[in-house]
């Protein structure tokens, strides 16, 4: 008779594949949010890709959390065997999309979509401006229709800067990224690359869900979230009737975005963007 109860041996396998898990996760470099002290110049600009963040190690995909990704094989096996970061995207406007593709374990038709959009190669030691032509080189070489580099573009005032957010914006973009042209790949958060929206956003958990009234009768009217900081407010803006409908669950991870905060530290104007895939 096995000494291993049903609640016992789900906790084993919880645990061994949170260790499996931690040993795949990557080491990757992370953004901070612009700021007026910097010096543009200094910086390669592209845009922001609204898609899942990915690793090629080599062999595989994996997201940011080490878990891996159920590409077809015909989209992985020319993929040249070296380090890249980059997103998995389908089009502006399409994140919903691209996470329901990227993100099943049974990999579909929908695959034919993608693209592997590729901004650093950190194998390489040098700094990034030359990290991104060894990149250029690399995805030339390698001749595949989903495999590309993300434009990359030298700007030299912060006006130049404010401008091409603007038409990114009005184009139906996210934002804008920037990578210090001479630094070094750091596997954490710096200002070597800084990431810069029209407005800022950030991640709460779900506590509770609040009826609606009036047009929202009968549906979902606001959401009480709480930040990691502990900070607990409501959300009631930024959802479909759909959403209202069948709104996010208690305990999930969903981003929103505001303009500010107030004196207690509570976002303003807080308005929902979408539930956190769970990858």
């Amino acid at each position: 008779m096995s000494v291993f109860t049903p609640t016992i041996l789900i906790c084993l396998i919880s645990i061994y594949c949170s260790t499996v898990f931690a040993q795949n996760k990557p080491k990757i470099e992370l953004a901070n949010r612009f700021n007026d002290a910097v010096n543009v110049s200094d910086y390669l600009v592209s845009e922001k890709l609204d898609g899942i963040r990915a690793r090629w190690d080599g062999s595989r995909l994996l997201t940011r959390t080490g878990n891996p990704i159920f590409a077809p094989q015909w989209f992985t096996k020319d993929i040249p065997k070296h380090i890249f970061d980059g997103e998995l995207w389908i089009a502006r406007q399409r994140f919903e999309k691209t996470a329901s593709v990227v993100l099943t374990h049974e990999p579909g038709a929908g695959w034919r979509e993608v693209k592997f959009m590729l901004f650093d190669l950190p194998e390489f030691t040098g700094a990034f401006s030359e990290r991104l032509r060894m990149l250029e080189v690399l995805v030339q070489k390698a001749k595949l229709p989903h495999l590309q580099v993300i434009p990359q573009q030298k700007l030299h005032s912060k006006s130049a800067l404010m401008q091409l957010l603007e038409q990114v914006i009005e184009d139906g973009g996210e934002g804008l990224m920037l990578h210090h042209e001479d630094a070094l790949y750091t596997p954490s958060r710096s200002d070597n690359v800084l990431k810069l929206k029209k407005h800022k956003d950030a991640e709460a958990i779900v506590l509770a869900h609040l009826p609606g009234s009036g047009k929202y009768q009968g549906m979902m009217g606001s959401i009480r979230v709480q930040m990691s900081n502990g900070k607990v407010f409501k959300i009631g803006s930024g959802f479909s009737d759909q959403e209202r409908l069948s709104p996010p669950p208690i305990g999930a991870v969903i981003t929103f975005k505001y303009y500010d905060l107030t004196i207690n530290g509570i976002p303003k104007f807080a308005s929902y963007i979408r539930q956190k895939p769970s990858y």
